[in-house]
């Protein structure tokens, strides 16, 4: 399908939002990617699972021989979804619900997916919210607190918790954004939670090292989720990812790669506290 063909109407949904309802549907299920055992045995954990970047990311797991937890809000629908496709590449999945800003619930995420699927080795820490405000004054203290809570609380709890369970060879990998790596004026405490979360990747890094953890990092450009109909308005949707230089947003199967990269010790055993930054083209400086 041509990128003229994938062009977006103007389009809103209400949040957390749908993947049945998005036109087009994003490429989200690694159609076409062959799997050559980069994750034979291993168990992952993968929250914001059930739609967007993090259900072509479980997929990729699953191709590359990986059995998956997939943790998220509420969205069971798309939820079930990734479990079908997992299925389908001959691995278990398991699917738990719930708020990750809960500290209790976060680490009950971590005791499920060892106690379930007899361990763990690969956490991807990628649930995350936004809400677009054009003024700061706009942005109240409740909505702060909650984008702090589900974007970067909830990746110290899981990270805490899951390190009694890790052994040497595993590997953490962090969602950030783009907006992390140079701001954005109309989602500034989506940003701050994204800039913090690269300073807690290089962080853990150092302070994991010796424990033969590695932890990295995928800050990608615009891409093409549920969350972007159900924040952004019809009309800012309709042209979402235009600004990127590739002239388009990528699919969440364009970004899933990066993260079986990270993932795989053979890959990437010597990366630790890196960030891989997928944007269509944008040259960051530093």
């Amino acid at each position: 399908m041509s990128d003229q063909d994938r062009k977006r109407p103007e389009q809103q949904q209400e949040p957390p939002g749908s993947t049945e309802a998005m036109v087009p549907r994003p490429r989200d299920r690694m159609e076409g990617y062959a799997g050559r055992g980069l994750l034979d045995g291993r168990r992952a954990l993968v929250t914001g699972g059930d739609s967007g970047i993090g259900r072509a990311v479980a997929v990729a797991f699953a191709k590359e021989g990986a059995d998956v937890a997939v943790a998220y809000l509420c969205e069971d629908e798309d939820a079930e979804r990734t479990r079908e496709l997992v299925e389908q590449e001959g691995r278990r999945c398991l699917l738990l619900p719930g708020d990750l800003s809960d500290e209790r619930h976060a680490e009950g995420v971590v005791s499920r997916t060892v106690e379930e699927l007899g361990g763990l080795d690969v956490l991807v820490s990628n649930a995350a919210t936004q809400q677009p405000q054009e003024r700061l004054e706009d942005i109240t203290s409740e909505q702060w607190r909650r984008t702090f809570a589900t974007n970067l609380d909830s990746c110290f709890f899981l990270t805490r918790a899951a390190l009694a369970h890790l052994p040497r060879g595993s590997s953490i990998v962090i969602t950030s954004s783009v907006t992390g790596l140079r701001g954005n004026k109309s989602l500034i405490d989506y940003a701050s939670t994204k800039g913090a979360l690269i300073t807690l990747t290089y962080s853990l890094a150092q302070s994991l090292m010796e424990r033969g953890i590695r932890v990295n990092c995928v800050a990608p450009g615009p891409v093409w989720t549920p969350l972007i109909p159900s924040t952004f308005d019809p009309e800012k949707v309709a042209s979402f990812g235009e600004q990127a230089p590739l002239g388009r947003a990528a699919d969440p199967d364009d970004i899933a790669p990066s993260y079986v990269f990270l993932a795989s010790e053979r890959l990437s055993g010597f990366y630790t506290g890196e960030v891989l930054a997928p944007v269509g083209g944008e040259t960051m400086p530093g």
